[in-house]
């Protein structure tokens, strides 16, 4: 079974694709941070209801701050620089290593066929894009 980083590289873009991932860098930090000053200085400058004012427009300015950061998972790991491509799949390796596949096309058709190989391939992506890129996940309905 030849392994081929890219077969396995577009066999995470599938599952991810189908389930609608996206991910977005921690600048959430950055829009509560904002959320947070703008209110503090509300709250100084106004007392309670500006405190009530600030803490409003600061939500919407961190929100406005953050929007549009998500971006699809599948676009996330084509972009992965090739060392962290390599540990990806060395990941993915240890849980497929029983299946014998010749290409992406029948290695995607194996796993989409198995709901719990799904699964495990999934909870190393969310874990990995948790730990490693320290990106938070998102399910688009």
């Amino acid at each position: 079974m030849p392994v081929v980083v890219e077969d396995i590289m577009k066999l995470l873009c599938s599952i991810s694709g189908e389930r609608k991932m996206r991910a977005a860098v921690k600048h959430s930090g950055r829009g509560a941070l904002v959320t947070g000053a703008v209110a503090f200085v509300g709250g100084l400058v106004g007392g309670p209801p500006g405190l009530a004012v600030g803490g409003a427009v600061g939500g919407l300015l961190g929100a406005w701050m953050t929007s549009g950061q998500f971006k699809p998972v599948p676009q996330i790991i084509m972009e992965l620089p090739p060392a962290e491509q390599r540990k990806l799949f060395n990941e993915v390796a240890a849980i497929l290593r029983h299946l014998e596949w010749t290409d992406a096309v029948q290695l995607t058709a194996l796993v989409m066929g198995s709901e719990a190989l799904q699964q495990q391939l999934l909870a190393m992506l969310v874990s990995y894009i948790n730990k490693e890129l320290q990106a938070e996940i998102q399910y688009d309905d």
